[in-house]
């Protein structure tokens, strides 16, 4: 028998504002949250995702509004403070609490019932009624299999602290999704799931009988379970933008409000330059005076300067009047020109192997606009062999022809060392960032860039040198859903050749039409 939720559980926050740094996160957010809610939370690093979980599960008073919360609530937290000592047990033990309880009291109230004790029916009633709402009699067994599709330690003896993060992490979230809880409270729970512990997270999700908010960089995870949005990226009016619907209704919706807030923004700068050079107009006919016609008089033309005056006056009024109330739109991702000439050769590969890493030779030619995608699982060898195509690794055997004058551009999974003092301007030396670094990330020093930040730049640096052959190692880490679905579109329309190697599987899904070659 499943799981039912409290019926009167429900999580509220109203006008809902909080600033870090002197920078406001969230302002003025309200929100209902119930036990049929499927809510994903989406928004560039940086924007308020994990901060409005902390403030919804009570661990974060808001600057300004209030939380009401009723009913049980489980948090999911991307870090996880380990108490000395504390074992799997410990966790397994505090996630059949509940349930544990209300079977203790459904054998004391029976027997009371037994014993006529007065008062005995009502409370057996109660402990029933919680006892079958929790499907306590099978708490232990969901905690088991949670555990095991998760890949998590099963060992309750063992010591979390000899746990590795991932594994750590892994147990934490078994419990949470083995447990009742009528509301969950999700932060990257993608984070060290392998393929089989993704497809059981997605299926709990789509199944939940209670409510839920993901925050989440995992597409698909997005795609296959949320049924509504709540995006805190930048907006017209400067708050976050709720959207009922799945993933696509969010997509549609976005590039909807962001054409929108384009178009009015570029209707009210352009109507200030009409209004401005109007102003300029009239300026110049009062400061050179007004010439009339050969022949007409000093009279006409005194009678004439009163009219210039006030039509400059009018003109100046109308322009301070004049308001551009919608901000600067962030700006789309946009590629430079990446265009070789089409078919042009550009590297060829014949029997490549690397020991130990790329074990079945690989044959493969790509000229320019090819497309493939490179796919295996772990320690298959995917980032091996783009980096022997870069050029950054010698192959144990086979060759590589790169031809003349051939750029080729690699994003690897983990970042260059930069100088931590050096800013993003400084860096990127004119290249451009279209779509990928606001002002206020270009003044910022390497050092303090987040993972989010520190991935648009290398993207940035990559697409500067504007490559006749992209390289890209697994391409959505730490990048927004938005930022990847403009990303994907700008690979599709690049002129240059393009390889990805990905386990994103939204991206596996949006590009199979592509050519690909499985390692392992």
């Amino acid at each position: 028998m499943p799981t039912t939720p409290t019926p009167t559980a429900q999580l509220r926050a109203e006008h809902v504002s909080v600033t870090r740094g002197g920078r406001p996160l969230l302002r003025d957010l309200s929100l209902t949250l119930t036990t049929r809610s499927r809510l994903a939370v989406v928004g560039e690093n940086g924007r308020g995702k994990t901060t409005l979980l902390h403030v919804l599960a009570g661990l974060l008073a808001p600057d300004e509004g209030a939380v009401h919360r009723a009913g049980t609530l489980g948090l999911a937290r991307q870090d996880m403070p380990v108490a000395p000592g504390a074992t799997v047990g410990d966790l397994t033990t505090a996630a059949a609490a509940a349930s544990v309880r209300a079977l203790r009291d459904l054998d004391r109230a029976t027997a009371e019932l037994a014993d006529g004790v007065d008062g005995a029916a009502d409370r057996y009633a109660d402990a029933l009624d919680r006892a079958t709402r929790l499907d306590a009699w099978d708490a232990g067994r969901r905690l088991d299999v949670a555990l095991e599709a998760l890949g998590a330690c099963t060992d309750r003896g063992r010591a979390l602290a000899t746990l590795s993060v991932g594994q750590r992490y892994r147990v934490r979230l078994a419990c949470l999704l083995g447990a009742h809880h009528d509301l969950l409270l999700l932060d990257e729970p993608t984070n060290h799931l392998d393929a089989a512990g993704l497809d059981f997270l997605t299926d709990r999700l789509r199944d939940a009988p209670g409510g839920w908010v993901l925050v989440s960089h995992d597409r698909a995870l997005l795609a296959d379970t949320a049924t509504s949005f709540l995006d805190l990226d930048p907006s017209r009016d400067g708050t976050a933008g709720l959207r009922v619907g799945g993933y696509a209704d969010w997509q549609e919706g976005r590039r909807r409000e962001r054409e929108a807030w384009a178009q009015a923004h570029a209707d009210q700068v352009a109507g200030q330059q009409r209004l401005a050079a109007a102003v300029d107009r009239a300026r110049g006919r009062l400061s050179t005076g007004w010439r009339p016609d050969k022949g007409t008089g000093k009279h006409q033309r005194q009678s004439h300067a009163p009219g210039v005056v006030q039509a400059l006056r009018r003109d100046q009024e109308a322009l301070a009047a004049h308001r551009v109330t919608a901000p600067p739109p962030p700006v789309p991702l946009r590629f430079p020109d990446l265009a070789p000439r089409p078919g042009s050769p550009l590297l060829t590969v014949e029997r490549v192997v690397v020991a130990g890493r790329v074990r079945r030779p690989v044959d493969l030619a790509l000229a320019a606009a090819d497309r493939l995608v490179v796919s295996g699982g772990n320690g298959a060898g995917k980032s091996t062999l783009l980096a022997v195509l870069a050029g950054r690794l010698d192959p144990t055997s086979g060759r590589v022809d790169r031809h003349e004058g051939v750029r080729v551009g690699v994003l690897a999974q983990e970042s260059d060392q930069l100088p931590a003092d050096a800013t993003v301007h400084q860096l990127l030396d004119g290249a451009p960032a279209a779509g990928l670094l606001d002002a206020e990330a270009l003044r910022t020093p390497a050092g303090r860039l987040s993972e989010g930040q520190r991935r648009r730049l290398d993207l940035a640096v990559v697409l500067g040198a504007r490559p006749d052959l992209l390289l890209l190692d697994e391409p959505t880490n730490h990048l927004s859903a938005a930022l990847v679905d403009e990303l994907t579109a700008a690979l599709r329309g690049t002129g240059a050749a393009v390889v990805v190697a990905t386990h994103d599987r939204q991206l596996l899904r949006d590009l199979a039409d592509w050519p690909r070659l499985a390692l392992g």
